[in-house]
């Protein structure tokens, strides 16, 4: 029995405002499952923000937040929330350093109405409200904090301080484009790879993981069966196989090139 692990943006779903799921990424994932292999979502976004159209795939669980938050079964074996006073400290800084934050907790985002706006948190606002996600959420709410948090940078931001002051607390991952994602010490795609495995009593060989971006890097270094989709060059020289793009059969042609389906 294997394990696969499935990155969302730019591997399951296409990473525009169209968020293609390709019919032949719903056939593989069935037929692999029909074998008796698990998936598992693992993911940077927060577990209230896995769409309904990616749980329609079927997964055996989710690994959210970079690590910070893991299911099974339908069952939380692990979640990791900032603590309220922390948080409010973080958000202190950031203010300072004038970049653009959205604060990420299982349960929803918080947003910080004297920050900036940038393009990149227009786009996402839109995005969210058209998939019916709550963007009321604010740093003053009485019952703010995150788990992980990402930022855009603008022409106001101090990005120098931004790293002296958040990065020893947090690793700061450049996703391109002036935004950066922002994940406790501690927590990441590799670290939910352990505790799955750990808590499945799978061998680390029998553990495949597929992803895109620079945040993937953890989870395809924790496995000895890593896989790039096609078009991902930046992680191209990290992985023991590219596969083709997500629009060409990518997630097929990659579990049937390890004999997953």
């Amino acid at each position: 029995m294997a394990v696969i692990f499935f990155d969302i943006d730019g591997t399951l779903v296409t990473e525009d405002e169209r968020a293609i799921i390709p019919e032949s990424t719903r056939a593989a994932i069935a037929e692999t499952r029909r074998r008796g292999n698990l998936t598992f979502v693992n993911s940077g976004r927060t577990a209230f923000n896995i769409s309904s159209e990616v749980k329609e795939l079927g997964f055996d669980g989710y690994l959210c937040g970079c690590g910070t938050h893991i299911e099974y079964n339908g069952e939380v074996i692990f979640s990791s929330t900032l603590e309220q006073s922390f948080c409010r400290k973080v958000a202190e800084i950031v203010r300072k350093c004038n970049i653009t934050p959205v604060y990420e907790h299982r349960d929803g985002y918080f947003f910080d109405e004297e920050a900036v706006m940038t393009e990149g948190l227009r786009y996402f606002m839109e995005v969210f409200v058209n998939s019916g996600i709550d963007i009321s959420g604010r740093v003053e709410d009485d019952d703010f904090v995150f788990d992980k948090f990402v930022v855009w940078v603008n022409d106001k931001t101090d990005f120098e301080m931004f790293k002296r002051e958040i990065s020893p607390y947090f690793e700061i991952i450049d996703r391109g484009g002036g935004f950066y994602e922002n994940v406790p010490h501690g927590y990441s795609k590799a670290t939910a790879i352990e505790k799955i495995l750990k808590k499945l009593n799978i061998p680390i060989d029998e553990a495949y993981a597929i992803g895109d971006s620079m945040n993937d890097l953890p989870m395809l270094q924790a496995v000895p069966n890593s896989i790039a989709m096609g078009g991902a060059e930046k992680i191209y020289p990290y992985v023991s196989y590219i596969t083709t793009p997500i629009e060409e059969d990518g997630i097929a042609n990659a579990l049937k090139h390890f004999g997953l389906i």
